[in-house]
This record gives structure tokens, sequence and C-alpha cells, in this order.
């Protein structure tokens, strides 16, 4: 039976879901979130009487009543994901699993779209972070150089990992909103020998999506011995990626964002190339729990349904994720994709009819899981949080240090833009109409 929720709306433990949000600095899991500094929280923000209109999509499922989650990640969750965590505890080691495990490295392989035998599939508990330390860890050794396309809070932090393992980093920066530009990034190229470029497929502090094949290309072109790594987080599901057809040497992503399985797994995938670059290093990696020397022959096992142990993998978070990708691969990836774009499209219509720009100008620059939308002036984050709270939508707070305070966040990916069931979408574009107008803006 579905478990039924009596804690009273305006409860402190239900508050509790949206007090992060609700910061009058940087409202959301940055280094200047409430979570690193909670005597700073001004907690006459919060509505003393709390009502939420919860959206038909999530009553009409077996889950507990609450807040349509509409953040970049983590994301609503179909019923069948949730329902496989209630998996009976099992060994990791056991014929079953092993077989569930198997089949999930095997459909990663199909998410990325890669069917070369040498690529190598990880999937790890632990966060999307935990991917710039598999790159950092194993691909780079220390002193050699690597080329950061910086287009964000993600990409910066992708470059100090990589600082973190010893390696030279150079990042080339662009302004807020935007991304490097090929001619800078081919000229970057020629002037130094790289061991490899990272590039952050969608940043989610900006929303500014980079563009992977031209950019693959250039790079086989000018420099062919360079690694192309890429911080695939919030894009891997909801973004068109070639794994083979564009050369690329490492994808690292997450469960929570597109994929739609909650947050604790790390999945990643590498070339053959990338795995001989490893396989070539001089010294160990500065790693023990993200060495794919310790990884490697355990992800190989598994695939082929032979149970094997180096750390203890979450069995239950992996039969959700057996779950949301059998659903992903039920219908072609293109389909996926389109569906994602005409979402995003209409959302980012419904921002400019309401007389709002985006942190990405750029529309070729824009993501399709994610809109980054600046606030009117005379709005704040404080007022239209707890006002798209109120109307049972959770968006999220500027995460980017230069910009934080002046703009919101707008989630849109996995069940939320691809169940015609659910109104989601809708509801959080009328919440954002009436929230703007509540807090006193009109367009001009």
């Amino acid at each position: 039976m579905p478990r039924q929720d009596k804690t009273p709306a305006n409860s402190p433990a239900r508050l509790s879901l949206i007090s992060r949000h609700l910061a009058p600095d940087y409202p959301i899991n940055t280094p200047y979130t409430v979570e690193r500094h909670p005597d700073t929280i001004d907690t006459s923000l919060l509505p003393k009487t709390q009502t939420r209109q919860l959206s038909h999509s999530v009553a009409m499922s077996s889950q507990p009543p609450h807040p349509t989650l509409l953040i970049p990640g983590p994301i609503e969750f179909d019923d069948a994901v949730l329902q496989s965590m209630s998996h009976f505890s099992e060994s990791h080691t056991a014929p079953g699993f092993v077989a569930t495990f198997g089949e999930t490295l095997s459909m990663a392989r199909k998410l990325f779209q890669t069917t070369d035998p040498a690529s190598q599939p990880f999937i790890l508990s632990g966060s999307g972070t935990l991917g710039w330390d598999l790159v950092a860890a194993n691909l780079i050794e220390p002193g050699e150089d690597v080329l950061v396309l910086g287009t964000g809070y993600f990409s910066n932090g992708f470059a100090d990992c990589l600082r973190v393992y010893g390696a030279n980093v150079t990042e080339l920066r662009a302004a807020v909103g935007t991304k490097p530009q090929l001619p800078e990034i081919e000229k970057a190229l020629a002037e130094k020998k790289y061991k490899a470029i990272t590039v952050t497929h969608v940043d989610t502090s900006t929303g500014v999506l980079s563009e992977l094949e031209n950019l693959s290309a250039l790079v086989h072109r000018v420099s062919p011995d360079t690694l192309i790594l890429v911080d695939g987080v919030c894009s891997v599901a909801c973004e068109a990626i070639e794994f083979d057809g564009w050369k690329l040497d490492g994808v690292v992503t997450a469960s929570q964002k597109a994929i739609g399985c909650p947050a604790g797994l790390s999945i990643s995938m590498f070339s053959g190339r990338a795995m001989n670059a490893f396989q070539s290093r001089k010294a160990p990696p500065a790693s023990y729990f993200a060495s794919m020397g310790n990884w490697t022959h355990i992800m190989q096992n598994y695939e082929n349904k032979k149970p094997s142990y180096f750390a203890t993998p979450s069995p239950q978070l992996i039969h959700a994720l057996h779950t949301a990708l059998t659903q992903i691969l039920a219908k072609p990836l293109s389909e996926r994709f389109a569906l994602h774009k005409a979402a995003s499209d209409r959302i980012k219509q419904a921002v400019a009819d309401l007389g709002l720009k985006q942190v990405a100008a750029n529309p070729d620059e824009q993501a399709h899981g994610m809109t980054a939308i600046y606030l009117p002036e005379t709005v704040k984050q404080t007022a239209i949080l707890p006002s798209l709270a109120q109307k049972g939508v959770v968006f999220a707070g500027g995460i980017h240090k230069e910009i934080a305070t002046k703009y919101i966040r707008f989630g849109h990916m996995g069940v939320s833009v691809l169940d015609p069931r659910r109104e989601d979408i809708d509801r959080a574009i009328k919440a954002l109409q009436d929230g703007l107008s509540e807090c006193g803006y009109q367009k001009a």
C-alpha cells in the first residue's frame, strides 16, 4: 500500500525541504550556501502558514504529496524507479544482483552511444563530482598540461579538482553566460601541447550548452593526441551525445539529473584511447577509491555476469538505475532529445514573453534541460522562491558567484517533460507568471 504522509503542510519538517532555497545571499548548493552558514538564515522569510497547490502529476502517483522539484537536479522520479529502490536486501555478489549490474553496465554503453568494445563504463557509488576525480586521478599525471574550457561554476570546479592531483591547468574562461569560441580554442591548442581538454557540456550554474561535435573535430585536427573529456552531469540523457561518432574520450555524469535515478551514482564512459593513457601512466593513481586500477576489472567482471569485489556498491541504487535505463532505452534516444528540446523551447518562449532574459543569451548556447533566468531588478530571490514554493513548485537559486543573487534556475528534465500525463511544466510557467506579479513585477 502507498505510504500515507500525514505530516502537516506547514510543519518544520516540510519547511526544511525548501529552506535551503531561501537564504538571503546564495540560496543553493555553493560554498556560499545556507548549509555552510546556518546562522545566516533569516527564518522570517519563511511563510508563517504554508499552503501548497500540489501537482496533479504527483497526486496521481504512489508518491506522497510534495512540491514539484524543478531544479537542475535532483529531478522528479518515476514511480517505477523509486519502487526499484525498495528491492529486498541482497548480496552485491548474489547471482540476481550480478545479472542486474551487468545489464546496467551494458545499457550504459547504449546511453552514451558507443559500440566500441574498447570503451569502458564505470558505475560507482558517489556523486557527479567523483567523475572529476576519475579523470584527474587516472588520466592526468602531475605536471601534465590540461586545457579547461570555462563556462561557469562547475567548469571552475573541474579545474580545481585537476589541480589537486597536480595537473598544470590552463583555463580558457568565457564571459558569464557564454562559452569559449572555436577560434580561441584553436589558438590555445596551437600554442601548447595539452594532455587533455575538458569541457562542461551544460554548466548547471549558467545553463550554457557547449557544442561537442565541432569541438572534437577541431581537437582531432589541431592536437590529435589530446584527450577530449566531457562533464556531462547536466546533459547526459537530455542532450545528444554520440560517444563514438564524435570521437570523445571520456564523459562523466551522475544518476540524479536527466537519467532520472536518485542521487548516489557516478556514471561514466571512457574510450579505449583514454584507457590506454591510464595503462601508460608512469606512476600509480593518487587515489584509492577513484583508481581505475581498482575498478576496471570489477566493472568488466560484472558486465560479464561474474561476481567481483573491490568496494561495496549500492544494490538498491543499481536496481533503480537499471529501471531508469530500461525506460530510457525503450524508445529512440533521438525522440527523447527532441522532447526535451520542445519543452525547453516552450519554456524559453514563456520567459521571453514575460520580458525576462536568460543568463545564456545566445539561443545556440542554451541548454535544453534547464533554463537560467535573470530576475527583474525589482524582484529578489528571497521573494520569488518562497512564492513559487507556496504554489507547489521548487526552483533553484543562483550559483554563479558573479551573479548569484540576480537569477534563478528552472530545471526541466526527465519525467516532468516526458510523461504526457504530467502538468509540471505548465504549472511551473503559471507559478512563475503569478509569482512575479505578486512580487510587483509587470512586463514593460
